[in-house]
């Protein structure tokens, strides 16, 4: 049924809970606020620009001062405290095999889902990589690293066999900013009440099951 199929990264290609979490509770501590880093899981998926507002009220200038200090720690150690869902790389094997054309959207910086992917042995089965540019909000928006992932995807994609795989609200409303359905899994950090008040045509929830969904 779907010859192109996007990827999210975090929650959805690996677990990266430890790392940004422990990323954020340091961010936190700059300013002052304590937070337990298993506390912080709201943090994976969005963009930093957003759920540092949302959360904690901060303005631009703080955003930026936030996400910096998230920065130092995530480049330095937090990237490689990733771990690849058991099973992930079997089925991204699997779907390469298979030939579907393979796409990572993800709203971390491109530099970083490279990195990480590239560690962990798994950005061979992706004909593109594409993630935020550095200090870009705009860029870091779902629908705007779908539509860069899209740009990438060579001959013979179309909206009808094109489908968006990610665990958040944000990558179903990215997808459906772009015109795609998309997949939303449940091993990663949204629940089934989250992806089906964003409108998820489906829902995966482990590996097997995705599985079973992308192979149609």
């Amino acid at each position: 049924m779907w010859e192109t199929i996007l990827f999210d990264l975090d929650g959805t290609l690996t677990d990266p809970k430890e790392g940004i979490t422990k990323a954020v509770a340091i961010a936190l501590e700059h300013f002052g606020i304590q937070e337990e880093p298993g506390n912080l899981t709201h943090f994976i998926g969005p963009p930093l620009d957003e759920s540092f507002p949302e959360f904690y009220g901060f303005d631009r200038e703080q955003v930026a001062v936030a996400t910096e200090t998230f920065r130092e720690y995530y480049v330095r150690q937090g990237w490689l405290e990733n771990v690849p869902y058991p099973g992930m790389v079997e089925l991204l094997r699997d779907l390469q095999a298979a030939g579907k054309r393979l796409l990572v959207a993800t709203s971390k910086p491109e530099v970083t889902a490279v990195r990480i992917l590239e560690h962990f042995g798994m950005a061979q089965y992706f004909d593109r990589i594409c993630g935020a540019p550095l200090d870009s909000q705009e860029g870091a928006r779902k629908a705007n690293v779908i539509r860069n992932a899209l740009s990438w995807a060579g001959p013979g994609w179309d909206a009808g066999n094109t489908v968006m795989v990610g665990d958040r609200r944000h990558d179903v409303a990215g997808a459906h900013e772009v015109g795609l359905p998309c997949v939303g899994v449940l091993y990663g950090y949204g629940s089934r009440a989250e992806h089906e008040k964003a409108g998820a045509e489906f829902i995966a929830e482990d590996i097997p099951a995705l599985q079973r969904l992308l192979m149609i």
